[in-house]
């Protein structure tokens, strides 16, 4: 169609390790300078961008009062602009660029974004659960949840997923080792530099305090040297016989991601330049026990309402919450593994909650253009029980 919704511009802050470079930067300020760098790079006039919808998990603290907001207005970027958060969990602002994505297609806004972000060093996971149970605020379910589901974690959702889809400890750590490896070499070959919005971020003291200083912040940072036998002797991290480690693991991160949608007719009247074509979104549920297998029924639905099928794509980038849930879901839908995360996933690259899925579909469309390739898949799944989707066309 000649009308179909596109992406115009995706950028991405490079992500930092846990207690790493961007740890004592305010997270509007990630966010913030990720909009501005979008915006720019673009060529788009801020005051034509309606709506910014933003993913974040943990809304406490530095994250609360709507970050989204505060993230457009520390930019400096117009105050008509209308901005909200939502949590999604881990595919939050995946869930934010299909929910800008959706306002587009509707008529409701012209140009939207669809953006995240998480700095889960200075606001820990869980921390707005935990917080609000601490204040004598309530636990996050009721008994009557407790009645209907049983109430695991990620951790053993992970292990259980490995059980039903026999799953070994030396699958997941093949993979880890596979991610790493990749990671490296996109790194190395600079692969992400053109979709990383340098940060200025705040220098920390020899106490761990912040200072007046600032530091370019511009090459991801998680990144760590590895090999099966060092994978091998770590210990798991959920069940003393479970099978999945640090090594296997995504890993608490640092980060922010922002894509800049509008119709191709409105990119044509502002003379930008259309990218990529989105051809479906997906939010879908799945067990709730289980956890994590969403990203297979949000694989499902969406190549069955397109009309495609996993040879269809040529880039898949998947979360790497935990190596099972990508093999399970590879178990599933039997991709060509070359496609899948040619350059590395969160147990290489790093998890930034709300972050990730905007980190995400920015990868897909850059690694598209890297590889004149055309169709690439993005999928997480999310605590809770859900799975998160997009599929783009490069144009």
């Amino acid at each position: 169609m000649s009308d179909d919704v596109v992406i115009v511009e995706a950028a991405r802050s490079a992500v930092g390790k846990r207690n790493g470079t961007l740890a004592a930067t305010h997270p509007s300020e990630i966010l913030g300078t990720v909009l501005t760098g979008l915006v720019e790079r673009s060529g788009i006039d801020p005051a034509q961008v309606e709506q910014v919808v933003g993913g974040c998990v943990d809304q406490v603290g530095a994250q609360s009062m709507n970050i989204t907001r505060t993230a457009w207005l520390t930019a400096g970027l117009p105050i008509e602009t209308g901005c909200s958060s939502v949590d999604t969990q881990c595919g939050s602002s995946q869930h934010s660029l299909s929910s800008a994505v959706n306002m587009v297609a509707a008529g409701a806004v012209d140009v939207a974004i669809g953006c995240g972000v998480e700095n889960m060093s200075m606001v820990p996971i869980a921390s707005n659960a935990a917080d609000g149970h601490a204040a004598g605020h309530g636990f996050p379910v009721a008994q009557s949840y407790n009645d209907l589901f049983e109430f695991t974690s990620q951790f053993e959702g992970a292990e259980r997923i490995a059980t039903k889809y026999g799953i070994t400890r030396d699958d997941t750590d093949a993979l880890g080792l596979e991610s790493q490896v990749r990671a490296r070499r996109a790194v190395d070959e600079g692969r992400f530099e053109n979709q990383i919005v340098p940060v200025e971020a705040v220098v920390m003291d020899e106490d761990g305090k912040p200072t007046d200083a600032r530091h370019t912040f511009n090459t991801d940072e998680v990144l760590r040297e590895t090999s099966l036998e060092k994978l091998a002797a770590l210990k798991p991290v959920a069940r003393e016989d479970g099978i999945h480690t640090a090594g296997t693991s995504s890993q608490i991160a640092d980060g922010a991601a922002a894509l800049l949608v509008m119709k191709k007719s409105k990119a044509d009247e502002l003379g930008l330049k259309a990218r990529a074509r989105v051809l479906q979104t997906a939010l879908v549920g799945c067990d709730p026990v289980l956890m994590l297998e969403g990203p297979i029924p949000a694989t499902e639905r969406m190549l069955a309402r397109q009309g495609m099928t996993m040879a269809d794509i040529d880039v898949v980038e998947i979360n790497e919450a935990f190596a099972s849930v990508v093999l399970a879901w590879a178990k599933a839908m039997e991709p060509d593994m070359d496609k899948v995360n040619p350059n590395g996933g969160a147990i290489a690259l790093g998890h930034p909650l709300g972050g990730t899925g905007a980190v995400l579909a920015t990868k897909a469309l850059h690694e598209l253009e890297r590889t004149d390739a055309s169709v690439g898949l993005i999928t997480m799944c999310c605590g809770g029980g859900l799975g998160t989707g997009a599929l783009i066309e490069r144009i």
